[in-house]
């Protein structure tokens, strides 16, 4: 007979409260990446995080959470882990930085290209964004175009200029650079065919996420690629988000695509700063020093892409999801989770106030008003009881292999109990157990 879960009352933000009325005057938006802001959760709610490990972290005040997002999904097996953690300290003892390549730079790239058969040359970088307009460049001198291509639905690509210059965040860029970016529908080939038909001869290339809240048919990456390859683009799949989760190592090999190139980061080193792009030769050689006589492309050059201790982080996080059945068990806390919210859903009538969205392996959650339509104040309200009940939750689960089915069934009872507050707003009004203002979208014209 399973026991009761017995769910804590987190109440105490009393240094939480101190830290945020400082943070902002040291540091604009308070965070280092704006989804990590004040504004993307509710006021009561840890403001900053004292320590981690495996599936749980701790706030200023001690208060304890089980983590769902787990580092914004760049910790693919578990805060602390050990096994990672041993390999970066060994590393680190000889040394993080040099005046020539490390040794462990060639052993990277040597085991990272033999899981991406497609793909011939890498480049690292310390974030993302780099890596995605490291790409962009490349397409750019490959194919003599300027503009970009990016599926519309997808909410992030990079700080640089050439997609925040396509969100509503476009203060500070150029009209001029807004004006070269442009978008098409996720999974639609005729309104991709439609975007190039519109900007004939002038799109350098695609990029987008894989997977994205859809089922995508098996050949669909053929036609698409085909499509932009016959009107003289590349395609840039993005596997920020899929890497490591979708399958291993992503969404390339699930559905056998075969991009110009494609980049990585998130998970890929279980939460250290280590990012990737990998491409086909005849476009990462164009970044190289090697041709002779030919224009130079400045593509990446960053004094941290090749340290030490993160690579090797990569390296151990690699050996872990080789020798264990890591994707296997974190679709399967997905499943267990999903099978447990509709579980819920159903037995309380709730089914018209919340959408499941995405796969088990990013699990997302939509909230809804009384009319049924989605809505920040309740979305918010939602994460407010989550966190009461000590799970750190936005609307997502992204499961990692340190999360087990206790852990889920943990989730599951805080998510039943914060129903039960759900339910009266239903009725008397989110107002009445909102505490503060609602979150805010990270892309907005306006604070």
């Amino acid at each position: 007979m399973n026991k009761p879960i017995t769910l804590p009352n987190v109440t105490n933000f009393a240094k939480s409260d101190e830290h945020r009325s400082m943070i902002h005057s040291l540091i604009p938006g308070g965070a280092h990446t704006y989804s990590k802001g004040d504004d993307q959760f509710p006021v009561h709610s840890p403001a900053a995080i004292t320590h981690a490990k495996g599936v749980y972290c701790w706030d200023l005040d001690g208060n304890k959470y089980l983590d769902t997002l787990m580092g914004l999904t760049s910790v693919s097996l578990g805060h602390a882990y050990e096994p990672v953690l041993e390999r970066v300290k060994e590393e680190l003892s000889r040394g993080s930085n040099f005046s020539r390549p490390g040794i462990i730079e060639r052993e990277m790239a040597e085991r990272f290209l033999s899981l991406v058969p497609q793909h011939d040359m890498i480049k690292y970088a310390k974030n993302g964004s780099v890596v995605t307009t490291a790409a962009i460049k490349l397409a750019r001198a490959h194919t003599g175009r300027s503009i970009v291509a990016r599926t519309a639905e997808h909410p992030f690509y990079s700080y640089d200029d050439w997609f925040i210059g396509s969100t509503d965040c476009d203060f500070g860029v150029p009209r001029e650079v807004q004006n070269m970016t442009v978008t098409f529908k996720h999974n639609d080939l005729e309104d991709l065919e439609r975007m190039f038909n519109e900007y004939p001869g002038q799109i350098a290339c695609i990029i987008g996420e894989p997977e994205k809240w859809q089922v995508i048919e098996p050949d669909f990456y053929e036609k698409a690629i085909a499509i932009a390859h016959k009107h003289g683009a590349l395609w840039i799949m993005d596997e920020m988000i899929t890497g490591f989760k979708t399958d291993y190592p992503g969404s390339i090999k699930r559905l056998n695509a075969e991009p110009d190139m494609a980049t990585w980061g998130k998970g890929i080193a279980n939460g250290f700063s280590f990012c990737a792009l990998t491409g086909k030769k005849e476009v990462m050689e164009l970044g190289g020093i090697h041709r002779e006589g030919e224009k130079k492309l400045f593509l990446v050059s960053t004094t941290h892409g090749g340290e030490t201790h993160a690579i090797a982080a990569g390296l151990a996080t690699m050996d872990v999801f080789e020798n264990n059945n890591v994707i296997e068990h974190n679709h399967a806390i997905g499943d267990h989770f999903i099978k447990g919210l509709n579980g819920i859903l159903d037995r309380r009538g709730l089914q018209d106030y919340f959408d499941i969205t995405g796969f088990n392996w990013s699990v997302g959650l939509i909230v809804k008003n009384a009319q049924k339509q989605p809505c920040l104040f309740y979305r918010t309200l939602f994460m407010q009881e989550m966190i009461q009940r000590g799970v750190l939750y936005q609307g997502i689960l992204s499961p990692c292999y340190s999360h087990t089915i206790a852990d889920i069934d943990f989730m599951l009872a805080a998510f039943d109990a914060s129903c039960d507050v759900f339910e009266k707003a239903l009725q008397d009004g989110y107002e009445k157990y909102l505490v503060g203002p609602e979150i805010k979208p990270v892309f907005r014209k306006f604070n």
